[in-house]
């Protein structure tokens, strides 16, 4: 019983069906009292006096019409937009919608937001590429404000992340490990990454190097969770880290986070599932000099992809227009 009642719950609205609207318009044209048909079959005035205007003796004539408009919107989506957006799908299976929405606007002079390319793609059913099927992660473990630096190289975040197993070839051993190591700059969201055959503090020394040549400053601080690969902190091992020693000839603040609170590394984290979605659902790699030579065509790719957060600049663009304000906050 109780089942019964909540699904009739569930329909707040029940539309009377075609039998209901011809016995209502009869009766109402042969005894003419209103009020009794309203009554009887549960319908208002303003209904049955519709049904009646249009009743011409058959079934069809109650039917309700269709509600789309004769004509296009004066501002709907044209056919030649329609006809590039599928080209461009069609040609790049795996581009994604702030990309596809980017190259329409360099290329096209398309001129609508990313959310009506979102909506008419829905519209049309036009698939973009979504990449793996990632655990939902928007659970906020915090609630305190963070303020994000403003300035280029004032703070930095970095991490290293695992190769997923499945982009290797048959040809790779299945125990070899290969490691992703990546900073993300907080102000611009530039990133810079690399790759080795293990994570060590010898590597991470390497990485910071190969940093600051590609960035072309020192950053002013470096935030780091608590691996041995960054710090000896939690390894007790009573000797300064290589990291710690390079940092400070540099002039270079390491920031350390709490133990096993990842989210205060988020930046760099959130990047790396972008990673999953974009670059390892679909890599094969059969050496580690492969991985680096389309890791660095994917680093390229990165950089040049708009982001919501910069209000769809991408984070080379972004750290044109702060170079341009004059907003560098590097180590001396």
């Amino acid at each position: 019983m109780n089942n019964i009642i909540s699904e009739k719950n569930k329909k707040r609205y029940l539309p009377h069906d075609i039998n209901t609207r011809k016995y209502a318009v009869e009766m109402y044209r042969n005894c003419g009292d209103i009020d009794y048909v309203c009554r009887k079959y549960h319908i208002s005035r303003i209904s049955l006096w519709r049904w009646n205007k249009k009743y011409d003796g058959t079934k069809e004539s109650l039917e309700d019409k269709t509600h789309k408009p004769n004509s296009r919107h004066p501002n709907a989506h044209t056919n030649q937009e329609i006809r590039w957006i599928r080209n461009y799908v069609r040609r790049n299976p795996r581009i994604t919608l702030c990309e596809l929405w980017a190259k329409l606007k360099r290329e096209k002079g398309y001129t609508r937001t990313i959310t009506a390319l979102y909506r008419v793609m829905r519209r049309l059913d036009i698939k973009f590429y979504k990449g793996m099927n990632i655990k939902n992660t928007s659970k906020k473990k915090h609630n305190k404000k963070y303020e994000t630096p403003k300035n280029i190289g004032e703070k930095g975040q970095m991490d290293v992340k695992y190769v997923p197993n499945e982009c290797k070839s048959k040809n790779l051993p299945e125990d070899k490990k290969f490691y992703q190591y990546t900073y993300v700059d907080e102000a611009t969201r530039e990133r810079f990454l690399y790759w080795y055959e293990e994570h060590t503090p010898t590597n991470t020394v390497d990485f910071v190097k190969r940093l600051i040549e590609y960035l072309g400053y020192k950053p002013k601080e470096i935030q780091t969770d608590n691996g041995t690969e960054f710090t000896y902190n939690q390894a007790k091992i009573k000797k300064v880290h290589p990291l710690e020693k390079l940092l400070k000839e540099l002039g270079i603040k390491h920031h350390k986070i709490q133990p096993r609170t990842p989210q205060h590394n988020g930046k760099v984290e959130r990047s790396h599932r972008n990673d999953n979605e974009r670059f390892y659902s679909y890599l094969k790699f059969y050496s580690i000099e492969d991985l680096r030579e389309q890791g660095k065509r994917y680093l390229k790719r990165s950089n040049n992809i708009p982001m919501a957060v910069l209000k769809y600049l991408t984070p080379k663009e972004k750290r044109a227009e702060l170079e341009g304000f004059g907003m560098i906050n590097c180590a001396i």
